[in-house]
């Protein structure tokens, strides 16, 4: 894990003095809301449907115990005892006072954390797979590249004020587990056919009102290059992208509108000149950054005892089925904890959670954490043998539930519970869809299905990447639910496909259930996929089911 030098312990010391400075003067009045607004959106503070809310940056999802359990803290001294985990691997706090943040700023800045631009118009957090430097299928490690990016992206003056917001992704495998091609740039490690490092790079994708899929900008980037490619790419962007229109400024919009060949070219180009005021400190600062990302001393063990517990508590196994996943090491697993217990709040933690989290992480977790982009916590690297005893552990916390990938492991926003932008719910939906299969006792038949759920058409739920997608809108001052189908966040990324009209709020759970019935029983085998099934099927069958009275033409 990357740790602060003098230089970022300072520079994130002086950013929140001077914040502290801004604050007193909007509280004294010498600020008007409109003059605070820039200021406060830079260090992620943003004024919610009923309080403050201060969004702080977990770069590439990675923090340790002592930083989860600062998190706990902050929770109960300034806010009401817990969290929340968001799409972009950070945490959100929605009950601050204004006259606390400078305090909870500097808090943070006493474990090596801070909320720099997780808001504005600016390169936001740059965001990672989650299961960076454990994953069995990895080619490399992406969070040094991460973090030579968060360092890059700081404060940089040519794209402090973007025409709109930026987000990075990288990943490390040929498995996508961070939504590579949502991002207005992601990043894929790959070696060439000659065995070497580089980068596969997309350009363009994003979701909202206008959803794309990014598109290859370069099949091959030698991994030197990266920091001035990349710096080509945002100038190329800053002097094309449109600025008369918001819902238009996005990088999207520009490859869109200009076409990927032109946008090429024009990187290209610049890239050409801007290679050569390089002169290889990028290198040595990325060779001294991967140094802190060195993997763990692992160690082989007896892993009998979880063979055991296996083989004698069908519980316990229902756990290790759904919420481990390969590790490189062949006696260490990869262990999801779920923040989506049937029925509550998907993505959000309490205090004492977030403190058990923390303590197993130390004992038991090489002291790593992860935050996934789809509202989850990982422990990277445990033992096999200590799955048991971590599994003890996190049941006793509420943290157990043996759902990861299936129905009720909901990506959903906060929607209007919280949020001033949204038009509807997200959180009840989410709840009681969750709360539905769970009394139906289908979600283990049910299998591998996201459901993914938006309060407004921004799409911070990222229901178009969804399964099953739910967008919630205000249709003459009451909520309607649209679904969509077949989106797929995955290397083999697809937008979902509207299904037809909304619902009603009192209607979406069990449109979703005639959805989900219709599927068993047009699957082709127990382990077809509910996107595998669309894929083979098409959406006539699926639209049947949902508009049952509705005459659905074949496709």
């Amino acid at each position: 894990m990357y740790s602060y030098s003098d230089f970022d312990r300072n520079f994130v010391s002086r950013r929140n003095q001077q914040f502290r400075a801004q604050v007193a003067r909007r509280i004294e009045g010498a600020l008007t809301e409109d003059e605070f607004k820039p200021l406060r959106l830079m260090n992620g503070l943003y004024l919610q449907l009923h309080a403050y809310m201060l969004r702080i940056a977990i770069p590439y999802g990675t923090l340790n115990g002592v930083k989860m359990r600062k998190l706990a803290d902050i929770a109960d001294r300034w806010d009401k005892g817990y969290g929340h985990f968001t799409t972009r691997q950070n945490i959100q706090f929605n009950w601050p006072a204004l006259t606390d943040v400078p305090d909870i700023l500097d808090a943070l800045a006493e474990v090596d954390m801070h909320a720099i631009q997780t808001s504005g118009n600016c390169i936001r957090n740059v965001t990672a797979d989650h299961f960076a430097g454990a994953a069995a299928d990895e080619v490399m490690d992406p969070r040094p590249t991460a973090e030579l990016l968060r360092q890059w992206s700081t404060d940089h003056p040519e794209f402090a004020f973007l025409g709109r917001k930026f987000k990075f992704a990288v990943i490390g495998s040929e498995s996508d587990r961070a939504v590579l091609q949502a991002h207005d740039i992601g990043l894929q490690i790959i070696r060439n056919a000659g065995g070497d490092i580089g980068y596969r790079v997309f350009v363009g994708g994003g979701l909202g009102r206008t959803p794309m899929l990014g598109k290859e900008l370069r099949e091959f980037l030698p991994a030197a290059d990266l920091l001035p490619y990349v710096e080509s790419i945002l100038q190329v962007y800053n002097a094309l992208g449109r600025r008369d229109n918001k819902y238009k400024a996005r990088i999207k919009i520009t490859v869109h509108e200009n076409g990927i060949e032109e946008i090429r070219s024009k990187v290209e180009a610049r890239f050409a000149l801007q290679r050569a005021a390089f002169g290889g400190n990028d290198q040595r600062l990325l060779a001294d950054i991967q140094a802190s990302f060195a993997p763990p001393a692992f160690v082989s063990a007896p892993i009998d005892a979880f063979l055991a517990r296996q083989n004698s508590d069908p519980v316990f196994r229902s756990f290790t089925d759904t919420n481990l996943s390969a590790h490189r090491h062949p006696d260490y697993t990869i262990l999801t904890i779920s923040l989506k217990a049937h029925g509550q709040t998907p993505g959000d933690a309490t205090s004492a959670q977030m403190r058990a989290m923390a303590w197993v992480a130390e004992q038991y977790g090489h002291d790593e954490l992860r935050i996934s982009h789809e509202q989850n916590v990982i422990l990277p690297h445990v033992h096999k043998s200590d799955v048991p005893t971590v599994y003890d552990a996190l049941h006793k916390a509420g943290l157990a539930t043996a759902n990861i990938g299936l129905i009720s492991d909901i990506i959903a926003c906060p929607g209007m519970d919280y949020c001033a932008l949204a038009t509807a719910r997200s959180i009840p939906i989410a709840q009681q869809i969750a709360t539905r299969f769970d009394e139906l006792a289908l979600e283990h038949e049910i299998g591998a299905l996201k459901i993914k759920i938006s309060g407004c058409i921004n799409a911070c739920g990222h229901h178009h990447m969804g399964h099953i997608g739910i967008l919630g809108l205000e249709k003459r001052g009451v909520e309607s639910y649209q679904i969509t189908l077949g989106g797929d966040g995955t290397q083999t990324a697809s937008i979902g496909e509207r299904a037809g009209p909304g619902f009603a709020y009192d209607e979406i759970v069990s449109a979703v259930e005639r959805l989900i019935y219709a599927y068993l029983d047009l699957r082709n085998a127990p382990d077809e996929s509910f996107l595998a099934a669309y894929r083979r099927l098409g959406s006539t069958p699926f639209k049947a089911a949902l508009y049952p009275s509705v005459q659905i033409a074949a496709e």
